[in-house]
């Protein structure tokens, strides 16, 4: 096996958040030799739980920033670039994540956009070490297990960062660069766990059919040796997470600026079929949903998820972590002392009253559900803003010990995501069946009064995904590949003033950028970078 050194070099950063400042820093791909992982088994399964912990990392870059924390922090940035969550905010500081919401420092010069793309390839990375160093002719059961689950591992990364890079056509930026190359359907660069060096310094995005390509394997490969795995941890994937991968690649290839493709729907609803009969475990309750000690951080309610512990480095942080940043209740976290997590109120204005979900949001004043947001503590909750979310809990319901608060899991799938790709894809394919799909989960599910009347079934279907899924980063991807516009401008908007940006159709924003750093040590991704939307968009004013 050859050892890969420098997939990554150089980072910029710096004490604020959008000022920069260069140091070189060296990421190996292969950080051990196979023969140093083979000689003990202990030394491989330390590598492959370094797989689910990587969704924990914690202070990756050089110096603090506070939105340094791992999946979940990725997660966050995705949600603050949509129309769903709006962040209440008075210019008190303490909002990390502010650049991403008001599309500053969003170039490839900045610190912001150097963490999303190393943590992508750093988690790739901790793939890449385990699917190196396993030969399926040769390994034992458990091994052929931890190898898929590798495989799942980087066909995630590979997933989101192909999303979330790929250039798409939107409302207001070409895709002939500065360059004056066209940069249009290219992701990133593929890194296999065998490339050297050489290789990695002379590495292009990848197409998107290329990128396809890549991923079908290694979702093949997973499918083919998951089965294998004994292990029943769910910050590990089984087959039913790799079912739900597949769905997701489906629906990724079946429209995202490209002529849609039905076949690839057909595949994305019979996936996700088959990963809601695979994980065979109804969708949370109402009870799981609004209690206020395990609300959305049960690991056990979830296909796949990241789970926290004790002696992790952010939960002894106190403050630089998925409670800290995603609970509104935790007296000691971020989003309990504002910046506060709210719902749009347009879209909560949206929901039906006899959707409990709407409980996972404070009502606002005169509401009909006023008064009907089960809290942790009364007096707490009054002192929230309208439309502030309770979703997700601190540990135990304890909202001022982070010790325990933080103790908590936040999911990376879930199944009811599946019957919202399947009702979609199936919509697409065959008119009518998606609005049947639709109707059966959420009468079964979420609202016993729920008739679908939507003239665009389509749209209805990814809005009660949106509702859903608040939170969980996945809206981000729904929104590109459907070219859907953002507004987040209108009379009685919630969001702040600096964010208020309206858009027709897909927003400029959700095509991110590659970093300079890493263009300056891959040449071959001179010359090809996306346009920097920054400065692009004017905030909506009222009356203008």
């Amino acid at each position: 096996m050859k050892n890969i050194a420098k997939l990554i070099l150089g980072a910029c950063i710096s004490s604020s958040v959008f000022m920069t400042g260069c140091i070189d820093e060296t990421f190996p791909t292969s950080g051990a030799t196979e023969d140093q992982l083979t000689s003990s088994e202990k030394a491989l399964d330390a590598m492959v739980w370094a797989m689910p912990a990587y969704f924990n990392t914690f202070q990756l870059l050089p110096s603090r920033q506070d939105y340094d924390w791992g999946y979940g922090s990725l997660m966050h940035i995705r949600d603050v670039q949509t129309g769903d969550m709006a962040v209440a905010y008075s210019g008190s500081g303490y909002d990390w994540y502010e650049g991403w919401s008001t599309l500053q420092g969003l170039g490839e010069d900045y610190m912001m956009q150097q963490y999303t793309w190393w943590y992508y390839y750093k988690f790739i990375q901790t793939a890449n070490n385990v699917i190196a160093v396993i030969d399926p002719e040769t390994a034992p059961e458990e091994q052929l297990g931890y190898l898929g689950a590798a495989h799942a591992f980087r066909a995630l990364g590979y997933l989101d960062a192909a999303q979330m890079f790929e250039f798409l056509e939107n409302d207001s930026i070409s895709s002939i660069n500065k360059s004056g190359n066209d940069v249009l359907h290219l992701t990133v660069p593929i890194v296999r766990e065998n490339m050297t060096e050489e290789e990695a310094r002379n590495n292009p995005r990848a197409t998107r059919e290329q990128m396809a390509e890549f991923l079908l394997e290694d979702l093949q490969a997973a499918e083919t040796y998951i089965p294998h795995l004994t292990e029943t941890s769910r910050t590990l994937p089984h087959l039913a997470a790799v079912y739900g991968l597949y769905a997701r690649y489906y629906m990724w290839l079946a429209a995202s600026g490209a002529d849609e493709q039905p076949q690839y729907f057909t595949q994305a609803r019979d996936y996700a079929r088959k990963a809601i009969t695979a994980f065979g475990q109804a969708p949370m309750t109402e009870q799981q949903c609004l209690s206020t000690t395990t609300g959305f951080n049960d690991l056990s309610c979830w296909m796949w998820g990241s789970q926290l512990a004790s002696e992790d480095d952010q939960v002894k942080s106190g403050i630089i972590t998925w409670a800290s940043w995603m609970s509104n209740e935790t007296t000691y976290g971020y989003s309990g002392q504002e910046p506060y997590l709210m719902i749009d109120a347009n879209m909560y204005a949206r929901i039906s009253d006899t959707d409990f979900r709407k409980r996972l949001w404070k009502a606002p004043e005169g509401g009909l559900l006023e008064g009907q947001t089960p809290f942790i503590d009364e007096e707490w909750g009054d002192n929230l803003p309208a439309y502030a979310s309770v979703k997700f809990r601190p540990g135990q319901g304890d909202m001022e010990d982070p010790t325990t608060g933080n103790v908590v899991a936040f999911p990376v799938m879930r199944v009811e995501e599946m019957y919202f790709i399947e009702a979609e894809a199936a919509e697409h394919v065959a008119p009518g069946e998606g609005k049947q799909l639709l109707e059966s989960f959420m009468q079964s599910y979420r609202d016993p009064q729920y008739t679908c009347r939507a003239v665009d079934v389509v749209s209805e279907i990814v809005f009660q995904k949106r509702v859903e899924l608040w939170g969980e980063g996945l809206t981000f991807f729904d929104i590109k590949r459907l070219d859907m516009s953002v507004t987040r401008g209108y009379s009685g908007t919630n969001f702040p003033d600096m964010a208020r940006f309206n858009t027709n159709g897909r927003p400029a924003w959700l095509n991110m950028v590659i970093v300079s750093q890493e263009r300056d040590n891959n040449t071959a991704l001179a010359g090809w970078e996306n346009p920097d939307v920054s400065g692009s968009y004017k905030p909506w004013v009222e009356g203008q």
